[in-house]
């Protein structure tokens, strides 16, 4: 391998192990701060006596405060460690989820029978964890009667209230009124919950083939 090489493949391998801890042999200091493996605190020991606590244990000294004087090393199962952080990592990743401001418009002179589907999409959103924006347009005079638009708004909140709460007050914007609405349970539980029905579902249809 040519020198040039075989210095870049040393700084790709120093750049991916940076961010991880000092681990066993790697802990290159004369003495810890030694931490148990139930966290409890043992005290501050030379490392070669850290090392041979964790070799009887069939555990590894892993370096968890490296800028402490003298660095806490603690106990544990190192690939065991890993293995959890990294499945808490992708369980978070999965129900990380974006909120989105969804949007429905009223007439002010809105019949009964449009006004219950309207009001049925905000409520669909809010229970799936979405914010929504109610949206008045005014036309020709009614301009001239925002107060009726502030009623009308008012009375999809109240109706909405058990899945969403008033972000955003009712306030004119030029020929629309705006009111925005936040649903009262995070979209993350919204989505399990989702999960946890479909899973529900499925176990019940499985069921339902076994009996038959």
């Amino acid at each position: 391998m040519a020198p040039l090489l075989r210095a870049r493949t040393r700084r790709e391998y120093r750049g991916a192990i940076i961010n991880e801890p000092r681990v066993n042999e790697r802990i290159r200091v004369p003495k810890v701060r030694l931490v148990g493996p139930a966290g409890e605190q043992v005290g501050v020991v030379r490392v070669e006596d850290a090392l041979r606590l964790a070799q009887e244990a069939n555990l590894d000294l892993v370096e968890v405060a490296p800028n402490s004087e003298p660095p806490v090393a603690k106990l544990m199962d190192y690939g065991k460690y890993k293995y959890e952080a990294a499945m808490k990592a992708r369980d978070a990743r999965r129900n990380q989820v974006n909120t989105q401001l969804k949007e429905i418009r009223l007439r002010l002179k809105i019949d009964t029978h449009d006004y219950e589907t309207k009001k049925g999409h905000a409520e669909r959103f809010l229970h799936g964890g979405d914010k929504v924006k109610v949206m008045i347009q005014f036309r020709g005079r009614e301009q001239s009667r925002p107060e009726m638009g502030v009623k009308l708004l008012q009375r999809m909140a109240e109706d909405l209230v058990e899945v969403g709460t008033v972000e955003s007050h009712p306030r004119q914007d030029g020929r629309n009124m705006v009111m925005v609405l936040a649903p009262i349970r995070k979209k993350s539980e919204a989505k399990s919950d989702q999960r946890r029905r479909r899973e529900a579902e499925r176990e019940a249809r499985r069921a339902e083939k076994t009996d038959s």
